[in-house]
């Protein structure tokens, strides 16, 4: 596969394949600062960085140079997606390679700035790869392996994602050292047929769930009428366990920026909002500088770049509906309206923002723009399946080895996923048992879809959805009534209660699951379960109510024996629901040493010295306090 270098970017030629499993990933580099000598340093301080304790580390790391009267640039990245590995430190001196350290702590610290700094070499021990840049003469290090190499990224294909983890997330001119804005150079010297004739041959979906095509979309706004219009970015990100839209905005936030003002060029939008939950503090802070340096150098405010173009956008905090990603919903909150979905038509092109024009993405969706302007469409085809072009971010959680956000071609197998680049299930001996799609809207697929590959048509075949991207992994210890009354719960607490079926219809389904996992159910409650649900779909009024059945339909469709048992024999195999399980003190495990007996909030547990002990199941609240205090494993 021949390979052009473009601007310190490594672009790969389109691959013939059409699914996952390529070893391909275009690259991006930070070139090494011009006439400047200084170690570089990269920490990894988006918010996963952050909470494992990236912050002290920038601070020791300060104090450690200082100690050794050496400097160095220290720079702040966003999440590279190993969200496992975290605190991850980058350390690079001038002729080698740019070295990933991973789990660094106070322990290590020290001797990887030594070794690397000092000595000369780079700490093996601690090294997760190097990242060897073809642009500049390198010598790499011997013994530790290329970072793209590494199981976690081989796989993976980062056209979203490139330079999340890679360049300082505060500094435009990164971003322009590698390719930023390049598209929209190359955009304001286009039409605007010919800028959305590029987004069709690429075949980019919206990637916020719905998966309806970007070029459809921008065209409406385009076509409708109007004296002024809006090009809105949807960043309100509430699938629990999903972070793809903040990894962008916190590791790279001009490429949605750029993907923005070029599709504002294109439809002829004036006026832009970014709709983002107030949860993301740092995020938005990102976003605030991002959007000053960009008006600086003349890419976003009046007459962009001489061309006579005018767009700006202003920051819109969300309060942290879930309902707020519907798009009609969106649109109320930022005008100050309750957010609440409406009844469509009229759309959002032709009837959006203040009554004007108004085209809606998310911010994966416009993250893809640049690159397909800059490449063509036909490159970004070429990656993915046939229905699903290009590639999908992808919240990896639960119970895999190896969790964090990935990046991969559209077709790539549910098995490559979970066990190649996740690096499979946490416990050896405990197997796969389902994967939780698209969030509390989105279904569980069991192990007979492994060899399934991931697209819009694929998932909703098997009752699940894309949705946004967020993917749980589920072994034999999850219960799959429980994470259907989890899913239905949050959905309940998050539904506008403007639409009776979406209101009455979860909140009934979420009783009798309740009902079910506490081991009152009854065999009818199966079906009218599918009777809630099939109409709850087919008559709620917006995109939350008619996907929120999912979790329940796909557990009554693959997992019927488990709910027939709960209810039949009133057991859960996953040993999940509390009010099926009792705690047994196993008799030839028990060492009498009396240790369960002072966590027990109620005194259920009875013990005397050199007794075994024993759980009354009258007082017992299955709390797990005395499994958890046995270093014997006595209590089952």
């Amino acid at each position: 596969m021949a390979e052009e270098k473009k601007g310190g970017t490594a672009v790969m030629d389109a691959p013939a394949a059409k699914s996952g499993g390529l070893s391909v990933m275009p690259k991006r580099y930070v070139p090494w600062p011009e006439g400047n000598e200084k170690p570089q340093i990269w920490i990894g301080m988006g918010t996963c960085g952050t909470a494992a304790g990236a912050s002290a580390l920038e601070e020791e790391i300060q104090a450690w140079l200082k100690e050794h009267g050496m400097e160095a640039d220290i720079h702040p990245v966003g999440c590279v997606g190993m969200c496992h590995n975290e605190p991850l430190v980058d350390v690079q001196v001038k002729g080698r390679p740019r070295v990933s350290y991973k789990k660094v702590s106070s322990k290590n610290l020290a001797q990887i700035l030594k070794e690397h700094l000092q000595d000369g070499s780079a700490s093996k021990r601690a090294a997760f790869g190097q990242l060897i840049n073809p642009d500049e003469k390198q010598e790499p290090y011997d013994g530790i392996p290329n970072f793209h190499e590494e199981p976690f990224f081989k796989n993976q294909v980062k056209i979203v994602m490139q330079r999340c983890g890679v360049i300082d997330y505060h500094s435009i001119d990164d971003y322009l050292a590698t390719g930023g804005y390049d598209g929209l150079k190359k955009a304001v010297t286009m039409s605007s047929d010919e800028i959305i004739e590029e987004i069709k041959k690429s075949g980019l979906r919206g990637r916020g769930g719905a998966g309806f095509p970007t070029w459809m979309k921008w065209k409406f706004a385009r076509d409708a009428e109007g004296d002024a219009k809006y090009m809105v970015c949807n960043a309100d990100e509430g699938d629990p366990g999903a972070f793809m839209d903040r990894a962008v905005l916190e590791g790279d936030p001009h490429s949605l920026l750029e993907g923005m003002i070029i599709g504002a060029f294109a439809v002829g939008a004036q006026y832009g909002y970014i709709y983002c939950r107030a949860e993301y503090p740092l995020a938005i802070r990102i976003l605030n500088q991002a959007l000053d340096q960009a008006r600086e150098k003349g890419f976003l405010g009046e007459n962009i770049l001489g061309t006579g173009f005018s767009y700006d956008i202003i920051i819109k905090e969300g309060a942290g509906a879930y309902v707020c990603g519907e798009e009609m919903a969106l649109l109320n909150s930022i005008m100050g309206e309750r957010g609440m979905p409406m009844i469509k038509p009229p759309f959002p092109a032709t009837r959006g923002v203040w009554g004007k024009p108004t085209n809606i993405n998310n911010v994966e969706t416009f993250a893809n723009i640049a690159e397909i302007v800059v490449n063509g469409g036909d490159w970004y085809a070429g990656w993915g399946s046939e229905t699903t072009k290009g590639t999908k971010t992808f919240a990896l959680t639960g119970k895999v080895k190896r969790p964090g956000l990935v990046e991969v071609p559209t077709g790539t197998t549910i098995r490559e996923l979970v066990e190649d680049i996740g690096g499979g299930m946490t416990l050896k001996k405990v197997g796969f048992k389902a994967a939780q799609f698209g969030g509390p809207s989105g279904g569980c697929l069991p192990g007979e879809f492994m060899e399934t590959g991931i697209d819009y048509e694929s998932l909703n075949s098997g009752g699940a959805i894309m949705g946004s991207g967020g993917v749980v992994v589920l072994d034999e210890y999850n219960c799959m009534v429980d994470t259907a009354r989890f899913f239905m719960e949050f959905t309940v607490d998050e539904s506008c209660g403007k639409c009776t079926p979406c209101r009455d219809g979860t909140a009934l389904m979420l009783q009798i699951l309740e009902r079910i996992t506490h081991g009152e159910g009854r065999l009818e409650d199966i079906e009218k379960l599918e009777q809630i649900s099939g109409f709850t779909k087919a008559n709620s009024l917006c995109g939350l109510g008619q996907v929120a059945p999912n979790p329940v339909l796909t557990t009554l469709r693959y997992f019927r024996d488990e709910v027939v048992e709960h209810i039949v024999d009133k057991k859960c195999r996953a040993h999940s629901c509390d009010e099926l399980i009792e705690y047994v003190v196993l008799e030839d495990k028990c060492t009498t040493c009396g240790l369960c007996k002072p966590p027990c909030p109620t005194d259920a547990l009875e013990w005397e010295k050199k007794q075994t002990a024993f759980i009354n199941h009258e007082t017992c609240i299955r709390c797990k306090a005395c499994v958890m205090a046995c270093p014997f494993m006595a209590i089952k």
